[in-house]
């Protein structure tokens, strides 16, 4: 299995386990209440939405990174479409930032 079926496989079953949060609204809560492991933001967001992001995650010391698209994104977590989402659990943002490392798709790799 590819890396990138790897890494929506792993969002698919951190969504099940109730450790994904997903949404400009709720992603940003997440990383400033502090829950956040790990932000991804889809590489079709719009570039006012992964400045925001990325900047947030700068000042919050979260590690964020570009990858999929939008519909890709939703897929895995059994929605429509998702622009952004945030990973609450350490174990499952440690696995998906390894394989995220591997395809180089970092914006920020501060923790």
């Amino acid at each position: 299995m590819d890396n990138k079926k790897r890494l929506l496989s792993l969002i698919g079953l951190a969504t099940r386990a109730r450790k994904v949060v997903s949404g400009e609204f709720s992603t940003e809560k997440s990383v400033k209440s502090g829950r956040s492991c790990l932000v991804i933001v889809s590489e079709e967001a719009s570039a006012n939405t992964r400045k925001m992001f990325t900047n947030m995650c700068t000042y919050y010391k979260v590690p964020i990174y570009l990858f999929g698209t939008k519909e890709e994104l939703g897929h895995a977590m059994g929605q429509e479409f998702r622009a952004s989402l945030s990973v609450e659990d350490a174990g499952f943002a440690k696995s998906m930032a390894g394989i995220l490392n591997i395809n180089g798709g970092s914006v920020n790799e501060s923790k």
